[in-house]
C-alpha cells in the first residue's frame, strides 16, 4: 500500500490565458531575482552602492546561461547530435539542461567584464554572490521537478518522487527526488556561507570558494545516486570528477588566500561613499583631525585677547599710580611755597 510519495506533475507547462510559462523557466527566474536581491543587499552591507548588482548581473546572467547550456549539450552531446536525434533541440533551453558547473565558469566571466566596467574587484563581488547564488541553485532545481528529470535510484521510501512520464525512455515508478536533495543541500550551503562570513570576515573571494567547496561536496553523493544517462569515467560519472576537482581548486584557494590576503576589504567600491550623500569637504571638516586643528586656533584667540586686555589694565594701572605721584608732588610744592612766604612774612613784622 502507497502511503506517501511526492507526485509529480502533470505537466511542465502553466497556462496564464494564452502565455505558456514553463515550470523549468519559471524556477530560474524566481531564483535569478531572489539571487540578486540578496546580492544587492550583501553589496551595499560591505560598502558599496546600491544597484551595482544587478548592473553587473546584466552581463552575468546572459554569459551563465549561455554557459551552462554548452557544458551541458558538450557533455550530453549524444543527446542532440547522435543517431536520430535533432541538433536543433540543442537550443531549446526550455524543456531542461543547465550544468551548473558552465553557468558558473561562464557566468563568472561576464561577472568579471561587469566589474571592469565599474571599476571593482571580482573577490569581493563573488563574497557577495555566493549565498545568492546557492539559493538560486536551490530554487532553481525545482524546475526538474517540473520535467520530471534527474531523479535517482528507485526507492520505498515516504518521499519517493513518482515518475509518471515515459518520455525519453523514462520509466514510471517511485525514485529518489535527487532534485529534492540538491535544493536542500543549497539552502544548507547558503546559510553556511552567511554564518562562516559574518563569523571570520571572509574576504577577497574565500566567502566564494566556501560555496564551491560545500556544494561540490554534496554534488558528488547526489550526483553518485542518478540513474540519468551520463559518460563513466573509471567507475565515476563526469559530474563526479569535476565535483571532486572543483573542490580541491576552491579549499587550495581558501588556504593560500588566507595567508597571502588575510582579513577583508576596507574598500569595495570606489566612490561608493561620495554617492551616498557625503561630499570631500564634509568629510574633512567632520574629521577628527579638522576638529582637533580647529580648537588649538580658537584657544590661541582667546588667549591672545586675554593678553590684550591684561596689558591695558596693567597700563591703566601704571597710569594712574603715576598720577597720584604727580599730586602728591605738586601739593608739596604748593606747601613749601607756602610756608616760605610765611616766614617772609614773620620776619618783615620782626624788623618793623
Amino acid at each position: 500500500m502507497e502511503l506517501a510519495y511526492i507526485p509529480s506533475p502533470s505537466s511542465g507547462v502553466l497556462y496564464l490565458g494564452p502565455i505558456p510559462l514553463r515550470g523549468y523557466a519559471f524556477s530560474i527566474l524566481v531564483g535569478l531575482f531572489v539571487a540578486l536581491w540578496i546580492v544587492d543587499r550583501r553589496w551595499v552591507a560591505r560598502g558599496g552602492q546600491k544597484g551595482t548588482a544587478w548592473d553587473i548581473a546584466f552581463w552575468a546572467i546572459p554569459f551563465g546561461l549561455v554557459g551552462g547550456r554548452l557544458y551541458h549539450v558538450i557533455t550530453d552531446y549524444q543527446l542532440y547530435f547522435g543517431e536520430g536525434r535533432d541538433w536543433v533541440d540543442a537550443f531549446k533551453i526550455w524543456e531542461g539542461g543547465l550544468g551548473i558547473w558552465g553557468a558558473v565558469a561562464l557566468g563568472a566571466l561576464g561577472a568579471w567584464i561587469g566589474c571592469r566596467r565599474r571599476g571593482i574587484a571580482l573577490p569581493p563581488y563573488a563574497d557577495a554572490v555566493a549565498p545568492g547564488l546557492a539559493l538560486a541553485q536551490a530554487i532553481g532545481r525545482w524546475g526538474n521537478w517540473f520535467n520530471q528529470e534527474l531523479y535517482g535510484r528507485e526507492t520505498d521510501l515516504p518521499w519517493a518522487l513518482h515518475i509518471t512520464s515515459t518520455e525519453g525512455g523514462r520509466v514510471p515508478g517511485y525514485y529518489h527526488p535527487t532534485f529534492l536533495y540538491e535544493s536542500l543541500w543549497c539552502v544548507g550551503v547558503a546559510l553556511l556561507v552567511i554564518w562562516a562570513d559574518r563569523r571570520f570576515k571572509l574576504g577577497h573571494g574565500r566567502a566564494f570558494a566556501l560555496y564551491v567547496a560545500a556544494y561540490c561536496a554534496g554534488r558528488f553523493w547526489i550526483e553518485y545516486m542518478r540513474v540519468d544517462e551520463a559518460h563513466d569515467i573509471l567507475g565515476l560519472r563526469l559530474n563526479n570528477w569535476t565535483a571532486m576537482i572543483v573542490f580541491v581548486l576552491a579549499v587550495v584557494y581558501i588556504v593560500v588566500s588566507a595567508k597571502k590576503r588575510p582579513g577583508r576589504e576596507d574598500v569595495v567600491e570606489p566612490g561608493a561613499a561620495d554617492a551616498s550623500g557625503g561630499t570631500g569637504e564634509q568629510d574633512k571638516t567632520d574629521s577628527p583631525e579638522a576638529t582637533d586643528d580647529a580648537e588649538p586656533t580658537e584657544a590661541t584667540e582667546a588667549g591672545e585677547e586675554t593678553k590684550a586686555e591684561e596689558s591695558a589694565k596693567t597700563a591703566k594701572t601704571i597710569k594712574t599710580a603715576k598720577g597720584k605721584e604727580d599730586a602728591e608732588a605738586e601739593e608739596g610744592a604748593e606747601a613749601d611755597s607756602g610756608d616760605a612766604r610765611s616766614k617772609d612774612g614773620a620776619g618783615s613784622a620782626k624788623k618793623s
